[in-house]
């Protein structure tokens, strides 16, 4: 966690802006300190739809709103391990209870509590320059009480992440829960490690894929898949594009190769594996996969320091190709080849992902 801001209106005000640096998007963290009043206004960078806070009583009532719950999917995107923003949010949270006890004693811990509940989690706006920008004002979810695949999915379509019918019936049909490690809870919003210093991206990161490369994976077209991981967004991939199209994954870890095959052997998505429509290989995604090539889908499931000119070159004129591309700090980028070849790129949104690297870096350290 780094603190990327800080700014002080009064002696009575202080807003902290924090970032987390986790593989997650990472819009900055507001932390409001206000003396207690009779109502309290949010700060500017919150939403215009929530005004102002009443308070439970004048001597209690401090606004509060800085940590969002930790798999929020409205606040951040990515790929990430949980495990270090969850410890960086809890010391944040602690730090600020005792601050508050000592600053504000006597403090209504329920009315504290209730204030984080209800505000942590504020509306998002993910920015682009396309017209698709999507607003998330509804509350968090976690899928932490989800038990099935279609609950996972309708869940992810009523907070506007599922926008097309095309991308639900995609996730309806492969069910995740054949792709996450035995003994992890298959349909929470969250990543989840996979060995090999590798993750399997949280669902709302694969629908906004899927929902960014929708309309490049019809019926016939190609679609290649780079850092396939369990073979889920692949499986994803063939659905969409069926039998008379081509889903190519490529993962430069044979076991994951070979682990992401089994799983999808257990899938809706066997019989195109079989038929020769979906496959997944070992290589360097870097590198693209060029016997199957042009292709009018990429996917990129790591972080390249600039976008590899292989799959530019893979790229179909018409095809889009999505790819997180940065070091510290990354973008998701879409990029556009037209029908002349020109290519035209945009920033969809902020995000951490592990880098595009080869086996032996990724391997390096595990």
């Amino acid at each position: 966690m780094s603190v990327t801001q800080i700014s002080s209106a009064s002696a009575s005000s202080l807003t902290l802006a924090l970032a987390f640096g986790c593989r997650y998007c990472a819009p900055p963290l507001e932390l409001c300190l206000n003396r207690p009043s009779s109502r309290r206004r949010l700060p500017a960078a919150l939403p215009s739809s929530i005004t102002t806070i009443p308070s439970a009583s004048r001597t209690t009532a401090t606004f509060v709103s800085f940590l969002p719950r930790f798999l929020d999917p409205h606040f951040v995107t990515g790929n990430c391990l949980l495990f270090k923003m969850e410890f960086q949010g809890i010391l944040v949270r602690v730090v600020c209870v005792v601050y508050f006890m000592l600053v504000y004693f006597p403090w209504s811990m329920q009315t504290f509590d209730y204030e984080i509940q209800r505000h942590t989690c504020p509306s998002v706006l993910i920015n682009g320059p396309t017209s698709e920008a999507v607003k998330l004002n509804k509350r968090f979810w976690t899928g932490s009480g989800i038990g099935t695949n279609k609950e996972m999915v309708d869940s992810l379509h009523n907070y506007g992440v599922i926008r097309s019918k095309k991308v639900s019936e995609a996730m309806e049909s492969i069910d995740r829960g054949f792709f996450v490690p035995d003994g992890t809870p298959p349909y929470v919003d969250t990543p989840m490690p996979i060995g090999y210093n590798a993750t399997i991206s949280a669902p709302h990161m694969h629908a906004t894929c899927l929902q960014l490369l929708e309309k490049h994976l019809q019926p016939g077209m190609h679609a290649l898949d780079v850092g396939s991981g369990t073979g889920y967004l692949t499986a994803c991939f063939a659905m969409m594009v069926g039998p008379e199209g081509r889903a190519v994954g490529v993962e430069h870890i044979p076991e994951l190769v070979v682990s992401s095959m089994e799983n999808i052997k257990k899938s809706a998505a066997a019989p195109l594996l079989k038929e020769g429509s979906l496959s997944v290989h070992v290589g360097d995604g870097r590198q693209g996969w060029a016997q199957c090539a042009p292709y009018d889908a990429i996917h990129v499931g790591a972080a390249a320091a600039e976008i590899p000119p292989a799959l530019i070159e893979q790229l179909k004129p018409g095809g889009r190709m999505v790819i997180p591309v940065g070091s510290v700090f990354q973008d998701l980028k879409v990029v556009d080849k037209d029908a002349d070849g020109s290519v035209n790129i945009h920033d969809e949104t902020s995000v951490r992902y592990v880098p595009l690297t080869s086996r032996e870096a990724q391997l390096r350290d595990n």
